[in-house]
């Protein structure tokens, strides 16, 4: 009984402590206000609006025929592009760039008619302006569409001088092809970027609570409630205590990012928010593990910052969202299967942007509750018997230190 009340005690100290240094460590309150805050909406800024229409365009029409100009006011009519006026030749054309008064060049060769209806083919020239990719989609689609509907006109007037009304009985497409965005009905990037990017901001964020407090307990071991000294180390109860201090911080976080955030950018948000909070709870617990599991190599504060740089952009791949999981090399199948954001970036854009429920991604989710399991085991590991000794043996050299540097100081006086 006394060895459990000594844990019970342990654990409830370790959570005090860890609160109460979290609050008072300005390096920690810096990082969770500025991804809690500062990344989320940074970002969401930066893709909005999500589609770009009316891009400004220059037409360089060298034909000059009823067939270029039908093809000018074609793309004029679509919602992509905004046709300015023509110019007389491509440095003209390239001045109005420069000067961003368009971002886009349209260049009709000359015997554009002739060529189109005389079955020899034909082609215009799209210059983009590439600042911004979402210019660049928007034009890529009129041009795409308005050919398209241009060759299937002309394909129809020469069945119809061919055999006479043999056109009139296409009364509409016989293999019509209508795209939907299957969690993204408006086809924005940041409805298809912005919940995964919101994944791994959370477990950035944990992970860099965690290992900044890993430093500070080489730094001032006591405040944290640590004792070097002691025989019983309790390292699991502290460490419980811990990882409920981390959990309480982390849950309005994630509460404000996979909720509020999208509700105020309106991102999809098809999901039950409760079954995703569910979803969450082992990426939290993971994702703290993991931090804990990095304190057995950050011997410093400002370690987990290099740590976080390195990191970022190669969690970001092997989260499978701006690459496909399945086409990535086996090694980094392996890499990316340790990491709670591949699991809860795939998982929770299936609940949150398709409307699945935790059942339909209970593959995710029991693979986060086994991430948090074996994590857990191998922090306790590091915990024990690398950050502890670690730590005990700085605490004696500075002891001893201290020590001599009063002795020096009381032979001179």
């Amino acid at each position: 009984m006394n060895r459990i009340k000594e844990s019970v005690k342990t654990f409830l100290d370790a959570f005090a402590a860890q609160m109460s240094v979290v609050f008072r460590d300005q390096g920690i309150l810096l990082i969770l206000g500025f991804l809690t805050f500062g990344y989320p909406i940074l970002y969401s800024l930066i893709y909005n609006p999500e589609l770009v229409r009316d891009v400004e365009t220059v037409v360089i029409d060298h034909d000059r025929t009823a067939l270029s100009r039908e093809a000018v006011r074609r793309m004029d009519a679509t919602q992509y592009l905004k046709v300015l006026g023509y110019a007389a030749d491509l440095p003209e054309a390239r001045r109005a760039v420069n000067e961003h008064k368009a971002y886009c060049i349209i260049e009709i060769p000359e015997n554009f008619e002739r060529n189109a209806t005389g079955g020899e083919g034909t082609q215009m020239v799209l210059y983009c302006e590439m600042s911004l990719l979402l210019r660049y989609r928007s034009m890529l689609t009129a041009a795409i569409d308005v050919s398209q509907a241009m060759g299937a006109d002309l394909s129809a007037r020469t069945l119809d001088g061919e055999v006479p009304g043999a056109a009139s009985l296409l009364v509409e497409d016989p293999l019509g092809i209508h795209s939907v965005f299957l969690g993204d009905t408006t086809g924005g990037f940041a409805s298809f970027v912005m919940p995964g990017i919101l994944i791994l901001i959370l477990q950035q964020l944990i992970c860099l609570m965690c290992g900044l407090s890993g430093g500070a307990r080489h730094e001032y071991p006591l405040e944290l409630g640590f004792t070097p000294l002691a025989r019983r180390p309790h390292t699991l109860a502290k460490m419980l205590g811990e990882m409920l201090c981390f959990y309480i911080i982390s849950l309005p976080v994630a509460i404000w990012l996979i909720h509020y955030v999208p509700m105020i950018f309106s991102f999809p948000q098809a999901g039950d928010v409760w079954q995703e909070m569910l979803f969450i709870t082992p990426l939290i617990l993971s994702s703290i593990c993991l931090g804990f599991v990095l304190q057995g190599i950050v011997w410093q504060r400002e370690g987990i910052f290099v740590i976080w740089v390195v990191t970022s952009l190669v969690f970001l791949f092997l989260s499978g969202l701006t690459w496909p999981y399945y086409a990535a090399p086996r090694m980094w199948q392996y890499v990316a299967d340790a990491l709670p954001a591949t699991w809860g970036v795939q998982g929770f854009i299936l609940m949150n942007s398709n409307g699945s429920s935790l059942t339909q991604v209970a593959h995710f989710y029991h693979n986060l509750w086994w991430l948090t399991l074996g994590y857990s085991l191998v922090a306790y590991c590091v915990q024990r018997w690398i950050v502890r000794p670690d730590v005990r043996r700085r605490y004696i050299m500075d002891a001893g230190t201290a020590q001599d540097a009063d002795t020096t100081a009381a032979s001179e006086s």
